[in-house]
């Protein structure tokens, strides 16, 4: 078997950053991939220290920011609270095409659970219920608790050719 040589790609440092600043449309886009409902969370399993990923529910919260709720039996409850570095990736792959033609968003965060006595927890229980009603039948049940997504930094593939860089203000 032959391994290749990293020497094709060695002038890649050279080549100017093909990652953009956001600008309008790619803005425009973002917000629409904001309002998915779920993302794909990628965080460190504490017992391996290798990475691993869930599905999760997903909002961006007018107070609180990107936010989620998760239950204390899901392994990445346990994995945050050890390891709050975290990424998202939001996106839906369409009817048609290569999957590696649509958008999507990967955001680099850091995970801060919400204290169930933090003053702002019963707003944002509502203001959760109101997108997801169905959640009612666990939200208050004692594993389950809301978690703050602080974007550090984030990725726009907005499809071929279209990548952007935002800033965590630009979420």
């Amino acid at each position: 078997m032959v391994i290749p040589q990293a020497q094709p790609f060695a002038n890649m440092t050279t080549r100017p950053d093909p990652v953009q600043p956001a600008d309008a449309a790619a803005l425009a886009l973002v917000q629409g991939l904001l309002t998915l409902g779920h993302a794909a969370l990628a965080w460190t399993d504490p017992d391996t220290g290798t990475p691993a990923i869930s599905r999760i529910a997903f909002a961006r919260d007018p107070d609180a920011g990107l936010l989620t709720l998760i239950s204390g039996l899901a392994p990445h409850f346990r994995g945050l609270c050890a390891a709050p570095d975290c990424a998202l990736m939001l996106g839906e792959i369409g009817d048609k095409g290569d999957p590696l033609s649509h958008p999507r968003l990967m955001i680099r965060a850091r995970a801060d659970f919400v204290a169930p006595d933090d003053p702002a927890r019963p707003a944002i229980r509502s203001r959760w219920l109101e997108r997801a009603p169905k959640a009612r039948v666990y939200i208050d049940l004692p594993d389950f608790a809301f978690v703050r997504l602080t974007p550090l930094s984030a990725l726009l593939n907005g499809g071929f050719a279209r990548a952007f860089r935002l800033t965590p203000g630009e979420l």
